[in-house]
């Protein structure tokens, strides 16, 4: 068989746009803010993971702009190699102190970091538990590691204490949550997560893409938000989301840090994160705990939604965060709202299956601390115009 016939065979994308309800790589000609110009089109942008709206403060530009005039474009190797400079190794002290750990690793993306952590930590002999839920960046990070991957129930305690049951206690385990989970805003039960852990010599590792800066005192995340940032191990993030950059990092002991640091095949064979995003995701972390009041403003626009959605009587995952999951049901109900709200001048983003169980698609929206009350009357607003439209009346 012809190694292309998959792709040859692979017509949703055409039938899609043939219907005109293709739902991606809609391009910006404007930066990422609150409203941004999509296509020419003023358009609200409630789908984004802008979480402080720092992409457009001027003293991150200012930030990075200084950073490529001092450091160049580049730089030009691996950290294990010619690729580190000294604003890597001050990120990284900042963000462990900030986090209350004793060190930190940074990785070019979000996604090489759960590739470059787990895949250190773990390998053939051990056990990894995982909330089924997680990223795909951690299913792929399970992968790399070769270790036997057991699942859990989305945030199902009984379903992770079976799992854990089950090892044989001459295994290393490795619990694995999201922190904020980014489909559907939902927080993990972190506190019996730990209490599981120690009941059966089990560690803990966060990923708190979505956390940081979001939740817990100050933006610390999701152990912060539960009191026990000294129960987990290990604290994964990154950098384009709440700190406006490109990159992420792994937060835990001096032991563990300097073992990823000579063991992780992603850390040690990847490019450096750039002086320009490094520059910038430094200056996000400094306003971040300069003005705690973003995080606050954040957490009341996120409730200021949901409630404004139940008054609408639109239907959505209850959650915590600034994400808000909102019911469509079918793959086409999620394509059909996308191309009405994206005309109506609101974007949102589809998710739906396999991402998602079949009959459980939905629009998933995130919110910036710097959007305005009538931003997102305007676009809550329309959302029940469209919804209204589309779906049917029992699914309504």
């Amino acid at each position: 068989m012809d190694l292309f016939k998959k792709c040859e065979d692979y017509t949703i994308i055409d039938e899609l746009k043939k219907a005109e309800i293709y739902p991606y790589f809609h391009y910006l000609t404007s930066g990422q803010d609150t409203v941004v110009n999509m296509e020419g089109k003023r358009t609200i942008m409630i789908g984004s993971n802008n979480y402080l709206g720092l992409t457009s403060h001027p003293e991150v530009i200012e930030a990075g702009v200084q950073a490529l005039k001092t450091y160049g474009t580049g730089c030009s190797g691996s950290r294990f190699l010619n690729g580190t400079l000294d604003i890597h190794l001050q990120l990284e002290k900042e963000l462990a102190e900030f986090l209350h750990k004793e060190d930190c690793v940074t990785f070019s993306t979000g996604f090489q970091s759960n590739l470059g952590i787990i895949s250190a930590v773990a390998g053939r002999n051990d056990v990894i538990i995982s909330d089924k839920e997680n990223h795909a960046s951690i299913y792929d990070g399970c992968k790399l590691s070769y270790a036997k991957l057991l699942r859990y129930a989305h945030n199902d305690m009984e379903d992770l204490e079976r799992q854990l049951a089950s090892v044989d206690k001459s295994k290393g385990m490795l619990i694995v949550t999201d922190g904020v989970f980014s489909m559907s805003g939902e927080i993990c039960n972190l506190p019996e997560i730990v209490r599981l852990a120690k009941k059966y010599g089990a560690r803990v590792m966060v990923d708190d893409a979505h956390g940081l800066g979001v939740i817990g005192e100050g933006g610390r995340g999701t152990a912060s938000y539960y009191g026990l940032e000294d129960d987990v191990d290990l604290i994964m993030g990154t950098f384009s989301k709440s700190l406006a950059s490109l990159g992420g990092y792994l937060v835990c002991s001096k032991q563990v840090a300097n073992y990823v640091r000579h063991n992780s095949r992603p850390f040690i064979f990847s490019a450096s994160i750039t002086p320009a995003s490094v520059a910038c995701a430094r200056k996000s972390l400094e306003i971040l705990k300069r003005e705690p009041e973003r995080v606050e403003n954040l957490q009341k626009l996120g409730d200021y939604v949901r409630e404004g959605l139940t008054k609408r009587g639109v239907k959505f995952i209850d959650g915590k965060a600034p994400i808000v999951a909102i019911w469509t049901y079918s793959d086409e109900n999620s394509f059909v709202a996308c191309k009405k709200l994206l005309e109506k001048g609101v974007y949102v983003n589809p998710v739906i299956s396999p991402a998602v169980p079949v009959g459980q698609s939905i629009l998933r929206t995130s919110y910036t601390a710097t959007h305005t009350k009538e931003q997102l009357d305007e676009a809550m607003d329309k959302i029940k115009e469209v919804l209204d439209e589309i779906l049917t009346k029992e699914e309504a």
